[in-house]
């Protein structure tokens, strides 16, 4: 674990079964990691590979990461992230969240993941809040040059978010999410639906672009669900 601190460079380091989060980065300014591989098993609850929060600036090239949980993980108050050349599975795929866990809760901004391969993965490139108040955000994202390979749900936003259906909120979402873009995906589904928008109803979606996004299930076109989206082109 990194806090508060800046001018971090991480270049092929090899992380094994962490009992929890492999790579997290608190507070931290300036931060590349290159070539890091990370492993654990696929049942291992909560072994996320590199966590991000309150930071800004932080690269990740060129990396391998399999895990039981998020390939990465983006908390609140992440600014300038950038994502490039990265191969995620096992694993849930990128995330960015949970949000919402507080009501008075920071933004994330500014996020690109580009280049990226996710295989046999429980999701590809997903979006997860709490329904619950809060006055956090999501904005400025692009996930482009992708490929799924058999990924459960390949492109999800779920503002319904409870992991195990365990006392859950049964509020709304107050996590306002705006402008992502979705360029240039390709690849297979391992479930019939290969893109889920599950918005907040207070706070719909808004400005999600899907350009060149072509997902098969079974040989055929996998579905689309959409609730609550403003703006989708």
């Amino acid at each position: 674990m990194f806090q508060d601190s800046a001018n971090i460079e991480l270049n092929g380091v090899k992380s094994v079964n962490s009992q929890l989060y492999h790579i997290v980065f608190d507070r931290c300014n300036k931060v590349i990691l290159e070539g890091v591989t990370i492993t654990a098993s696929r049942d291992g609850p909560n072994t996320d590979g590199i966590h991000v929060e309150f930071s800004s600036d932080v690269t990740i090239l060129h990396s391998n990461v399999g895990t039981g949980d998020d390939c990465v993980s983006v908390g609140p108050g992440t600014t300038r992230l950038w994502i490039e050349d990265m191969n995620c599975g096992p694993g849930h795929g990128i995330s960015i969240g949970s949000l919402g866990k507080d009501k008075e809760e920071e933004g994330v901004e500014e996020v690109t993941v580009k280049s990226a391969t996710f295989t046999a993965t429980q999701n590809g490139v997903r979006i997860k809040s709490w329904a619950r108040s809060s006055n956090g955000f999501v904005r400025k994202v692009l996930f482009q040059h992708i490929t799924m390979i058999n990924a459960q749900n390949p492109i999800i936003i779920d503002q319904h978010y409870c992991p195990r259906h365990l006392n859950c909120p049964h509020g709304v979402s107050g996590i306002q999410i705006n402008d992502v873009t979705y360029q240039d995906i390709h690849g297979t589904s391992a479930s019939e639906v290969g893109v889920t928008f599950d918005c907040s109803s207070k706070n719909p979606c808004q400005n999600i672009k899907l350009d060149d996004v072509d997902i098969s299930y079974d040989g055929e076109k996998a579905r689309l669900i959409c609730d609550n989206v403003e703006g989708l082109r």
